[in-house]
């Protein structure tokens, strides 16, 4: 969902320079669950990336006699009329960047301030959520997906089980760890896809690259030894999530391809991986659930009889929600680059309210250490964008 954090995204680790047809794929998540979230920002891969009911039939995958598909194309065609707003690459970036900063303190809100110790129930509800939203807007013409068939959730099925991990120790990292030190935490996630890439695509990466990259391992170490409010379980938590959504970046580069193959299209934009992703992910969350004893505690918590905590989480999910879109809507107006850059610029605003809103106890040394793991953030995006290397 909404990956969770950044998302939920969480933004997906889709190389950016694809024609405009294309655009809608190229972003997380949430850790909305996200997130939404793109190779600069770990954060924006889980919200997205960040989530059908109005799906046709799984069976129903090859028909499209009786004028079913102009009705497709139709739909495509009713989905891509843009509502005319002035100032409309200034406005979609400050959505995305009210919304990606939102769902991480909101989650973090429902996870520390009110202590809710079921990380698991509460992706399952963002994602939910997400599912019921974009089914409905895709049945009234809205927008465009493709519909689920047995053949696509089986290509997908891999890159989901690395989806729902992702969402789930992003959940458990970002309840025992402050938001400052969870965002430069993730800076190491840019560090495994960069070897990765190298490893598995050939891609090679200028000296400008691993300069930032060792700059951010630097600054995470640091900022872990200066952390006044270190906690092992969360950074254990953290460094999980860090290979997770590595995996999920790497994976899906691999799935996209074969799973275009067999849509009805022969493309699979945002709002399809949304609701593939999060569809799927709810008879894998409910079994979690059991796994993680977490019915035990959703019968005893007081927190479901109270209205202000169900309004909590349900803004939690329409903010991951609200990543993804956000973000597709900043990087059609805009452009690689910008988008790139302000997802970045975007985390210190975020630490700083992280530690402002939840009074975290800091010092000098890790407050410095935060400032160097965000600017080595940027400096990678600026590094990856300015010559983009090929293997």
């Amino acid at each position: 969902m909404a990956a969770s954090l950044d998302s939920q995204a969480p933004v997906l680790e889709i190389p950016l320079k694809q024609d405009k047809d294309n655009i809608s794929r190229n972003f997380k998540v949430h850790e909305g669950n996200g997130v939404v979230e793109q190779h600069v920002s770990p954060l924006r891969r889980e919200a997205a990336a960040r989530p059908s009911l109005s799906m046709k039939p799984f069976g129903d995958e090859i028909d499209l006699e009786g004028g079913k598909l102009e009705k497709e194309r139709d739909r495509v065609v009713r989905s891509n009329k843009a509502v005319k707003v002035p100032n409309q690459a200034l406005v979609s970036g400050l959505a995305y960047c009210i919304s990606s900063c939102s769902m991480i303190l909101v989650n973090k809100v429902v996870l520390s301030s009110y202590n809710f110790n079921a990380g698991v129930s509460l992706m399952l509800y963002q994602n939910f959520i997400a599912v019921v939203i974009v089914s409905s807007l895709s049945r009234f013409g809205i927008i465009s997906t493709e519909p689920l068939t047995w053949k696509l959730i089986k290509v997908w099925l891999p890159v989901n089980f690395i989806f729902v991990g992702m969402l789930i120790t992003s959940m458990f990292s970002l309840k025992y760890i402050n938001v400052a030190m969870v965002t430069v935490l993730k800076n190491v996630t840019n560090v495994i896809t960069a070897v990765g890439e190298m490893y598995l695509f050939n891609k090679c990466h200028d000296s400008r690259v691993w300069a930032s990259l060792f700059l951010m391992i630097i600054s995470a170490i640091c900022g872990g030894i200066t952390d006044l409010s270190f906690h092992a379980i969360g950074y254990a938590w953290q460094i999980v999530n860090c290979f997770l959504t590595a995996s999920y970046s790497l994976t899906l580069r691999r799935v996209m391809d074969t799973a275009k193959q067999v849509t009805r299209s022969g493309h699979l934009n945002e709002f399809s991986m949304v609701i593939l992703n999060n569809t799927l992910s709810l008879p894998l969350g409910l079994l979690l659930i059991f796994l993680f004893n977490e019915v035990d505690y959703l019968y005893q918590t007081p927190l479901l009889r109270s209205p202000t905590f169900w309004l909590v989480m349900t803004l939690s999910g329409f903010l991951g929600l609200a990543i993804s879109f956000t973000s597709l809507w900043f990087l059609h107006q805009t452009g690689a680059t910008t988008y790139s850059l302000v997802g970045s610029l975007n985390k210190i605003p975020l630490s700083v309210a992280g530690i402002l809103l939840f009074n975290v106890p800091t010092t000098l040394e890790n407050s410095t250490s935060i400032f160097f793991g965000l600017l080595a953030g940027v400096f990678f995006a600026r590094a990856k964008l300015k010559k983009p290397q090929t293997g």
